[in-house]
């Protein structure tokens, strides 16, 4: 029979059949196949000069019509009386495909999304599948070239700015060195290695002074979400992903702590902290929602406005503070309860920085979180900076203010 609209509407199973195959009588090789569930689809079926037998599908019926699925089929045995291989040449699409850097993207971001958390995944996923390495995208893995590498972080750099390209260099090798070790690369070397490395051109050196820490404690205000995270990244020294994301399942407010789990801690390492009371008071101000995050307007994320917050604050600091960085804050805190005397093992257990006095061997065997201590470093901490800000004599005699 010829096969048009009309005998394929009406072309049904065999019983018994869940696999039927009707050929049309006029072109020889095209075909209707049919399929459990009601699944119908042209097909034209060839041989290739080696003699083996290929098939190759069309599309479906609800989406081409007979008279376009003849011509398809007409085209390919064209292409095979020329000595193609229809079948063969989407075969090697496919291999080559999967071989691409957009495929190792994708199998890179399946392993390391249990791993990394939201955030990270978030920013990873963002450079390497948005346009930063788009040229990038359809090329094999293994065919990039150093100067491939370069040429794409030079772009980035003067589209956007070296801090970014810097960024996006680093998630690129992370994903060439997962590659390397699962073999995809063979015995073939990270193109990233020794390409230019952006300079970024602030150094994450800043410390701010006194002066600083109390003009931008004094700039948020009482009753919006980011206030209460700057205060809190002042009061606590966390990270501003940390406190941005806080959630009341991790907090006990009996208590006054509040356990950061290892699944949002950059080091994975869970993390508790005894509450001093200004911080407690900050997070029983922030409104119930009925939700578990405690900040932010979206579930599941936490505060997501950061860019917008931070340039509201900074209008309204003026010229008080020169410019700087939320991690500025913590990096401040650091140097800040060093300042007033507290030890610096004492102020890494408080911050889960493992480096120093927790790393290496004695981080091996040293297993203590100094609860007792970093309870009372926090609590002197939020007395100095309460007593900066109320412009008195804090209890604590702190060292020379740094310049």
């Amino acid at each position: 029979m010829k096969l048009d609209a009309k005998t394929a509407a009406e072309a049904a199973l065999p019983a018994g059949r869940t696999d039927h195959f009707i050929w049309d009588d006029e072109l020889a090789g095209f075909g209707l196949r049919l399929r459990g569930g009601g699944h119908r689809s042209w097909v034209v079926q060839y041989r290739t000069a080696s003699g083996r037998t290929r098939r190759v599908s069309l599309g479906r019926t609800a989406k081409l019509s007979a008279a376009q699925a003849r011509d398809a089929a007409r085209k390919a045995l064209a292409t095979v009386e020329l000595g193609g291989d229809p079948q063969g040449e989407r075969e090697e699409q496919r291999r080559k495909a999967a071989g691409t850097f957009r495929a190792t993207v994708d199998a890179y971001l399946a392993a390391k999304q249990p791993e990394l958390r939201p955030t990270s995944f978030r920013i990873t996923k963002l450079y390497l599948t948005g346009s930063y390495f788009r040229a990038l995208h359809p090329m094999a893995l293994t065919a990039i070239k150093r100067s491939d590498v370069a040429a794409a972080i030079r772009s980035i750099a003067t589209k956007r700015s070296t801090s970014t390209a810097g960024a996006a260099r680093r998630a690129l090798s992370a994903l060439f060195a997962w590659a390397i070790a699962d073999g995809l690369l063979g015995d073939g070397a990270n193109p990233v290695d020794g390409s230019h490395r952006p300079v970024d051109p602030t150094p994450r050196d800043r410390v701010l002074s006194n002066a600083e820490l109390v003009a931008i404690w004094r700039a948020c205000g009482d009753d919006d979400d980011f206030s209460r995270i700057v205060r809190l990244l002042i009061l606590l020294g966390s990270r501003r992903q940390e406190v941005g994301g806080m959630r009341f399942s991790e907090l006990d407010l009996d208590a006054g702590s509040w356990t950061l789990p290892k699944a949002r801690s950059k080091n994975h390492r869970e993390h508790t902290i005894a509450l001093p009371a200004p911080a407690l008071e900050i997070i029983k101000s922030a409104p119930r929602t009925g939700r578990d995050q405690l900040l932010g307007d979206r579930a599941g994320d936490g505060f997501t406005g950061w860019s917008n917050a931070k340039r509201d604050l900074d209008r309204r600091l003026g010229r008080a503070v020169k410019t700087w960085r939320l991690h500025d804050v913590r990096r401040t805190v650091a140097t800040g309860m060093a300042d007033i005397g507290i030890e610096p093992h004492v102020i890494e257990a408080a911050l889960n920085h493992y480096s120093g006095h927790r790393a290496g061997v004695a981080g091996i065997y040293n297993r203590s979180s100094y609860e007792r201590a970093v309870a009372a470093a926090f609590s002197r901490w939020s007395e100095h900076v309460f007593a900066l800000v109320e412009g008195r004599e804090g209890k604590i005699v702190a060292l020379p203010q740094r310049a």
